[in-house]
């Protein structure tokens, strides 16, 4: 027979009271994490006031401190956070079973990725804060490109067996980049079709290349 465990009622409570208190945090830290973004994103890495960023929080300045020890911790969590909400699942399609359609279906998230508003803004404050705040620029490259970058090493090696896959890497992630400057200086987002249509032909190059080892490719739709 089974031992039935009584809980103290104390113990209950406590436990109830602890969840509060994390959801509390919760939402303490997110309100901050919202009003860093649209204070970096609308005033730039110099110009967000952590004072601002706490009122508009509705916290003290020393609870925005208290979550993040820094301005750079800050901005960090902050691209981390964007990130999260944006189309950044694009890596998982690395994983489908067909070569050509995992790097179809990953350029097409890659670049509806990299054209959103928020991806926009803050190309243009690295663009225009890089060089006073190199850090800036360096954290930005840990909490994206970086990543993304070593995941793609893995694939064009074990997938599309090229040894030393660099070069290929930036060439493709660079036509499928090449919409964003035109973005940049004002130029309509690509619409759907379009995008899928250009990731599909970046895509066609790339398979297409005489460095890409000897894999079976099924024919680009």
């Amino acid at each position: 027979m089974g031992v039935n465990k009584i809980i103290p009622n104390g113990m209950f409570s406590m436990g109830i009271d602890m969840g509060k208190m994390e959801e509390k945090r919760n939402l303490k830290r997110k309100a901050i994490l919202s009003a860093a973004r649209e204070a970096f994103l609308s005033d730039g890495y110099e110009g967000a006031s952590m004072d601002h960023i706490a009122g508009a929080a509705e916290v003290t300045k020393q609870t925005v401190y208290r979550y993040f020890p820094s301005k750079e911790e800050l901005f960090k969590a902050t691209l981390k956070e964007m990130g999260a909400e944006s189309n950044a699942d694009f890596l998982d399609h690395l994983n489908h079973a067909d070569v050509t359609q995992a790097m179809i279906r990953f350029g097409e998230g890659f670049i509806q990725a990299h054209l959103s508003p928020d991806h926009i803004a803050t190309y243009r404050l690295l663009v225009s804060e890089g060089a006073k705040f190199p850090q800036v620029v360096q954290i930005f490259f840990e909490v994206g490109p970086d990543q993304t970058h070593t995941r793609l090493r893995t694939f064009f090696q074990s997938r599309l067996k090229v040894p030393e896959p660099d070069l290929l890497i930036r060439l493709w992630t660079g036509m499928l980049l090449s919409p964003r400057g035109g973005v940049l200086v004002g130029n309509p987002v690509l619409k759907s079709h379009e995008i899928a249509e250009h990731a599909r032909v970046s895509t066609h190059l790339i398979v297409q290349s005489p460095l890409i080892g000897e894999i079976e490719l099924q024919e680009l739709g």
